[in-house]
Formats: structure tokens, sequence, C-alpha cells
């Protein structure tokens, strides 16, 4: 048998391995992000006060807008996803830096709402619950800035192109994931504090 034979000859297209690692994990982040949002909300439901312990809902104040700066820093990925496949590199390198910006402008937001928070997460069961949905996507968000500064660095040295961009495609993947759970975190952590 020649090498020949081995190749597919059907016209099926094949995702790569990172591709499916990426999928794989976002899967698995999402049932941890859905197990957390119904174990808080097991907690409210179950507590005859929300937040516990006499605790102000979070304020909006800051959470708010930036919540709509993380949410936008999607925009400019699907740019540079669209600018690299017509190989257009000064907009990848922008889009990718204007993302990256934006997901720095929403984690010194993040840590100045946890530095002006009025409780612990050892208080009570909402401090808890609060600390560990919202801790762990802004621990989501630090691993995507970190990643887009990588990708960053292979498209300003100039390491990607229409045929070789799976390491965009995987980050643009997972930053996508982490807006979208924001979608779910900010209104069960921030919002439904306020609703009686």
């Amino acid at each position: 048998m020649t090498t020949a034979t081995l190749v597919r000859t059907d016209n099926r297209s094949t995702r790569p391995a990172a591709w499916w690692g990426v999928a794989t994990l976002i899967a698995t982040e999402a049932t941890i992000f859905a197990i957390l949002i119904a174990s808080y909300l097991f907690l409210r439901a179950s507590s005859g006060t929300w937040p516990q312990g006499g605790i102000a809902p979070p304020d909006l104040t800051i959470a708010l807008p930036f919540s709509f700066v993380l949410w936008g820093s999607s925009v400019p990925m699907l740019a540079a996803e669209r600018a690299i496949r017509r190989d257009r590199q000064g907009v990848v390198r922008a889009a990718l830096l204007l993302s990256g910006l934006m997901g720095l402008a929403f984690l010194a937001a993040t840590a100045k709402d946890f530095a002006d928070l009025r409780f612990g997460w050892r208080d009570n069961a909402y401090g808890s619950a609060f600390y560990t949905l919202v801790g762990l996507h802004t621990a989501h968000v630090v691993v995507g800035v970190a990643m887009n500064a990588v990708v960053q660095l292979k498209a300003w040295l100039g390491k990607l192109s229409p045929e070789r961009h799976l390491t965009l495609t995987a980050f643009a993947m997972y930053w996508h994931f982490v807006d979208a759970v924001w979608l779910f975190v900010f209104p069960v952590a921030y919002l439904s504090p306020h609703w009686r």
C-alpha cells in the first residue's frame, strides 16, 4: 500500500485537534459555570434575605458600563477573525490590541469593584457564592488577556496568515465564551441581589 492511498479523497472537512481541545474545554467550563450559577440560585432561594447579613447589593456604577466593555470586546475579535482570512494583517493586529485593552479595562474595573466590596468570601453563603462565581470568571478573563498577548505577538511577528491562523481561531473561541458567560454571571451575581 502506498502513501497516496492513505490520503483522504472525500470532501469532508475535519477540524484540527486544537479546535476540538478548545471546544471540549469550553464545554467543561460551561458546565462548571452552570453548576455555580445553579448553586448561587439555590442558596438565594433557600435564604430568607439576600444578600445575607445586611450586606448591600453590589454597586452597579462600575460593573454595568464595564460589562458592556467586555461584551463589546468580541466585536474586534470578530473583525480579527474576518481580517486574517483576507490577509489584512494591520486590521488583525489593531483588532487584537483593542480587544486586549478592553479586556484589561474590564479587569481593572473588576479589581476596583472587589476592592470596594464591604464583605468577604468567608462572611456568609452570599459572600462565598459571589466571590466564587465572579472570581472564577475574572480568572478566565486574566487567562484570555494572556492568550491575547501571545496571539498578538504571533501577529506582530508575521506568524499568522490566511492559511495558518489556528492560534487566532482557538483564542477567539475562548474569548467569545468568556464574554458569553458574563451574559449569565452578571445578571445573577450583580443584578439579582437588587430584585426583591
